[in-house]
């Protein structure tokens, strides 16, 4: 229940930082005109369906707690991005690229792709998935509908896109499917932990000044949550006296610690930019025994 509630703390916190919003209030109205969201497993809402990937949950187990059954989500129900849709007031969940058509897009499109990364080739040995850099091409097409529909009026597109919140959670894959898998990917043996953090959070912050670019101003960044707690990382590596792994906990958070200040220097030098960062790791449940987690490895 209290990692539940921090969740809900957090979602609460991304709309209070982009909109005057009463938290008695987040049922009623929809608050905003759109929302855009760019991410992996934890945000995709059917993208990976029609890819030639191992990366699906379009088939049960996933969804069997939504009203529509398995539909590509990565979870029994309701993702993160469901819930932000929620909390802001839409009637309904936002589409996946995949399917979304005509005037739909004006409500916002979810392009997150399930084992998708910052780095194109993250998730590779799974198939198909689509990358930040191919959800940033697909949004710019988007833009390109929009504005055909205005009339070709870029102007006036890109205001309306100034008006809506952009959720971009990424990162993840960049971990449990690259640089922590060295039998396909050689990131850990090129890289020390301080040099790759470095180098993803340089491509990171060309992706996201790239959606600033084509229009996004009020953008929350989600940060990784701790890595080396997730049952794949303790069955591979296993601990001794901590409950989680430390050492890969230690190199994510090289990267995580660089994200605050790229957001910070977002805010200071690009004009009209409202970038949030919202720190999972500090909201992480810590010793997963501590919810009744007790075999983390089956």
């Amino acid at each position: 229940m209290a990692s539940e509630m921090k969740i809900w703390f957090v979602l609460l916190t991304v709309l209070l930082v982009f909109i005057n919003l009463s938290p008695l209030l987040v049922k009623g109205e929809q608050q905003v005109p759109c929302l855009f969201i760019m991410g992996d497993s934890l945000f995709d809402n059917g993208n990976n369906n029609n890819l030639f990937t191992t990366a699906k949950a379009n088939y049960p187990p996933y969804g069997i707690d939504f009203p529509d059954g398995p539909t590509g989500r990565f979870t029994n129900g309701k993702n993160t991005a469901d819930f932000i849709a929620e909390l802001l007031g839409f009637d309904k969940y936002i589409e996946p690229f995949a399917t979304v058509k005509g005037v739909e897009m004006f409500r916002g499109v979810n392009y997150a792709s399930g084992a998708a990364g910052i780095r194109d080739e993250s998730g590779i040995h799974l198939g198909d998935r689509i990358s930040l850099n191919r959800q940033l091409r697909n949004h710019k097409e988007t833009i390109s509908h929009m504005s055909t529909l205005l009339e070709n009026n870029m102007t006036l597109t890109k205001e309306y896109l100034s008006k809506c919140i952009y959720i971009v959670g990424m990162g993840n894959n960049d971990y449990i499917n690259n640089y922590l898998m060295p039998q396909f990917y050689p990131s850990s043996l090129l890289y020390k932990p301080e040099k790759y953090a470095t180098i993803l959070a340089q491509q990171y912050e060309k992706q996201l000044k790239t959606l600033y670019r084509y229009g996004a101003r009020k953008v929350a960044v989600f940060g990784l949550g701790s890595i080396g707690c997730t049952p794949v990382e303790l069955d591979l590596y296993g601990t001794k006296d901590s409950p989680c792994v430390d050492s890969i906990n230690s190199a994510v958070l090289k990267f995580v610690d660089k994200l605050k200040p790229m957001i910070d220097d977002f805010n200071s030098n690009l004009p009209n930019a409202n970038f949030i960062y919202i720190n999972v790791t500090s909201i992480a449940i810590g010793d997963p025994a501590s919810i009744g987690m007790l075999n983390m490895s089956q």
